[in-house]
C-alpha cells in the first residue's frame, strides 16, 4: 500500500481537497436531519449557490491560476449556462419526468453551450499575448447580458419560437414561455439539490485535477511560466489554453444552470461585471492555482454577507476587513509554512500507522 507520506505534493493536495469536501458535504448533511439546532434557513438556502459558486471559483482558477490568463467575463458563462441550461430543463418537462435526470441534461446542455462560446472567443484572443484576453472577456459578459435582456424565447408543440427585443411570439395551446426578454426565466421549476450540487464540485474537482496532472496540463503550465520557451519544445501554447479556457467555461455553464434551477425568477442582471468580479475575489482570496483555498473562500465569502445581514450598517465595512485580513493571511509566508507544516505531520503519521 502506498503511503501518504510518499506521495508528491499535488496527490497530497488533490486528496485534502476531495477529502475537505466531502466531510463538509457528510457534516452539513447530518446537520440537516436536526430540526432544532441544524444549519438554520438562511444558510439552507445558501448551500446551492455555494456550489455554484465553489465551482466557478474552481473553473476560473484554472484560467487565473494554472493557465495565468486573466479573464473577468466568467460571468457571462455562467450566463449562458442559467439561461439556456434552465430553458433546456423546462423544455424537457414533459419528455424526462424525473427531476435528478432533467437536471443532469439541462446541466450538459449549458455546459457545452458555454463551452462552445468559450471557443469562439479564445480563438482569436488566445493567439495574443497582454491583458487582451481580460477586456475581450469583459465585453463579452457586457455583450452577453445585453442580449439575453432582449431574448424572448418559447416552446410549444410545433418547436422553439425565438424573437428580439420585442415579443413577437405567438405560442399555441400548452405552450412555455422560457425567456421573457428584461424579466428574465420566471416560474422555473426549482430542481436543483444540494446533493446535485456535491456532485457537480466533485466532478469539477476530478476534471481540473486529472487536467492539472496530466501531460497537457504541465503543457499548460509550461506556457504559462514562459511562452517561448515553451514554442521552443514544440508546445503549442494556443491550443493548450484554448483547452484550459474552453473547460473552464463549460464548467461555469454548468455552475449557471444548477444556480438557475434553483431559483423561480432571475434576470440577466444577476450576471453582471460585479458578479465576476467577485468570482475573482474567491480565487485571488484561495490562492492562484490553490483549488482547496478557492472551495474555502467561495464558501466562507458567499455566507458572510448574509451572516452580517442582521448588522446592516457594519455589514459591508466588516467585509471589507475580513476580505483584508483573509489576503494578508493567504499571502504571508509563515501562516502558509505553518499550515504546510501541519498537513506535513498529519501525512506522515497517516503513512506510519498503515
Amino acid at each position: 500500500m502506498i503511503r501518504l507520506a510518499n506521495m508528491n505534493k499535488t496527490t497530497r493536495s488533490s486528496l485534502f481537497t476531495y477529502t475537505l469536501v466531502v466531510v463538509a458535504f457528510v457534516v452539513i448533511q447530518l446537520l440537516r436531519t436536526f430540526k432544532d439546532g441544524g444549519i438554520g434557513s438562511v444558510l439552507e438556502g445558501q448551500l446551492i449557490p455555494i456550489c455554484a459558486y465553489v465551482t466557478m471559483a474552481l473553473a476560473l482558477n484554472l484560467v487565473v491560476g494554472v493557465s495565468g490568463e486573466l479573464s473577468l467575463g466568467h460571468a457571462g458563462f455562467m450566463s449562458i449556462g442559467a439561461f439556456l441550461g434552465c430553458s433546456a430543463a423546462s423544455a424537457l418537462a414533459g419528455v424526462i419526468p424525473s427531476a435528478p435526470l432533467r437536471l443532469a441534461v439541462a446541466m450538459v446542455v449549458g455546459a457545452i453551450l458555454a463551452g462552445f462560446f468559450g471557443f469562439l472567443i479564445g480563438i482569436p484572443v488566445l493567439r495574443l499575448n497582454g491583458d487582451y484576453l481580460a477586456i475581450v472577456t469583459l465585453a463579452f459578459g457586457e455583450i452577453i447580458k445585453s442580449l439575453l435582456t432582449n431574448v424572448y424565447l418559447g416552446v410549444d408543440k410545433d418547436g422553439f419560437q425565438f424573437s428580439f427585443l420585442s415579443d413577437k411570439n405567438t405560442l399555441g395551446e400548452g405552450g412555455i414561455q422560457l425567456i421573457k426578454g428584461p424579466m428574465g426565466v420566471m416560474n422555473t421549476q426549482r430542481i436543483s439539490t444540494f446533493v446535485a450540487g456535491f456532485v457537480l464540485v466533485m466532478i469539477t474537482l476530478i476534471v481540473i485535477f486529472n487536467l492539472v496532472n496530466s501531460r497537457t496540463g504541465r503543457a499548460i503550465m509550461a506556457a504559462r511560466d514562459n511562452r517561448i520557451a515553451a514554442e521552443s519544445v514544440g508546445i503549442s501554447v494556443t491550443k493548450y489554453k484554448m483547452i484550459a479556457f474552453v473547460t473552464s467555461a463549460a464548467l461555469a455553464g454548468a455552475a449557471g444552470t444548477l444556480y438557475g434551477c434553483s431559483q423561480v425568477t432571475f434576470t440577466a442582471t444577476k450576471f453582471d461585471f460585479n458578479t465576476s468580479i467577485l468570482i475573482l475575489v474567491f480565487v485571488v482570496l484561495g490562492g492562484l492555482g490553490n483549488m482547496w483555498g478557492s472551495v474555502i473562500a467561495a464558501a466562507a465569502l458567499t455566507i458572510l454577507p448574509e451572516a452580517l445581514r442582521q448588522f446592516a450598517d457594519y455589514r459591508m465595512l466588516v467585509y471589507a476587513i475580513v476580505l483584508i485580513l483573509v489576503m494578508l493571511a493567504t499571502n504571508n509566508p509563515s501562516i502558509q509554512g505553518f499550515f504546510a507544516r501541519l498537513r506535513s505531520r498529519a501525512a506522515e503519521k497517516k503513512g506510519g500507522a498503515q
